[in-house]
């Protein structure tokens, strides 16, 4: 999920903005389908507000699916920044969370890079966003918010 001040599309921001080489799990691979947090929020409370038992598993999928190398690069251009995506390989990653879980605030853990191998989208066919009545927010709406706020400066 993402939105404002999250851990997820604020760090990508941030990290985008700031490194000259951005180091991607693994080759960059993997398919993500962000989905917006006050999406699924919404999704949640409609379904709870559904009499008696959800009837379907909901698969809340975002309105647009990135390729980890994709998100990056579109994360870079529409906020002006300037970096390279650099492959790292997952078992690099791995060692790193390893190491990295010793302190007392792990910036990443084995389990974050175990998830970062697997597809995340919704399943074709499922019920989702849209069944419940809900336009999925894009990525670049957020961003918007994000640039309007001061937190990012949008490219021009």
């Amino acid at each position: 999920m993402f939105g404002p001040d999250d851990s997820f599309l604020s760090t990508l921001v941030s990290l985008t903005k700031r490194l000259p080489a951005y180091p991607l799990f693994g080759r960059g691979e993997t398919r993500l389908q962000p989905a917006y947090v006050g999406d699924v929020g919404e999704a949640v409370a409609r379904i709870m507000a559904q009499a008696g038992e959800p009837a379907e598993t909901y698969e809340l999928g975002g309105a647009d699916t990135y390729t980890y190398v994709g998100l990056v690069r579109h994360v870079a251009q529409a906020t002006g920044a300037r970096t390279w995506p650099v492959p790292l390989p997952f078992a690099a990653w791995k060692a790193l969370g390893f190491a990295a879980e010793l302190l007392p605030s792990p910036p990443v853990t084995r389990n974050q890079v175990e998830l970062m191998q697997l597809d995340n989208v919704a399943a074709p066919g499922r019920p989702g966003l849209a069944e419940l009545g809900i336009t999925a927010t894009p990525i670049d709406a957020v961003l918007r918010q994000m640039g309007e706020a001061g937190t990012v400066r949008a490219r021009r």
